[in-house]
């Protein structure tokens, strides 16, 4: 299978987008800020740079675990790699006879976007929540967040699934 590495970077700044309109103060900003107990001076006061870099950098490492989520052909090599780099010419032959067969099988868009949907709502909701119990956060926090999270992963996994 081969990678377009190329669209893990536009993948990752899908999140800064939707997050740019998600956490807006006529979308869900205001709501966020509140439930966060966040105040606009606290906001103003970060360092954005470093923020912004490290949420990319974040969003990065998101996209290229997304890939063993949206492309179920990523199973077939991580499954065969070290055969394949051991030499093994049988296993080589059975994987490329495997690609060419099904090496599109469920390589579009929506495909993508489902999984990476179901990813949010399996990974994103119990971190986001369980961190919202620790801290004592009430459900609207949760909400917003996985909110964000399952727009952003679905769009991530679409995007993933189709081009890389």
């Amino acid at each position: 299978m081969e990678y377009n590495a190329l669209f893990y970077f536009v993948a990752a700044i899908i999140p800064m987008v939707i997050g740019a309109v998600w956490y807006h103060p006529k979308v869900f900003g205001n709501a966020w800020m509140k439930a966060s107990g966040v105040t606009e001076e606290q906001i103003q006061g970060g360092n954005m740079p470093l923020i912004f870099g490290l949420a990319y950098v974040f969003s990065l490492i998101l996209a290229f675990g997304m890939t063993g989520i949206v492309i179920h052909q990523s199973g077939i090599d991580s499954l065969f790699t070290m055969d394949i780099m051991a030499g093994d010419e049988e296993i080589t032959t059975m994987v490329e006879s495997l690609h060419a067969t099904y090496g599109d099988k469920h390589r579009h868009f929506g495909h993508g976007a489902l999984h990476g949907g179901i990813a949010a709502i399996l990974l994103a909701l119990p971190l986001l929540g369980t961190i919202a119990l620790f801290e004592r956060r009430k459900w609207k926090y949760v909400a917003i967040h996985t909110g964000y999270w399952f727009v952003a992963m679905s769009l991530m996994g679409g995007v993933i699934c189709q081009f890389v």
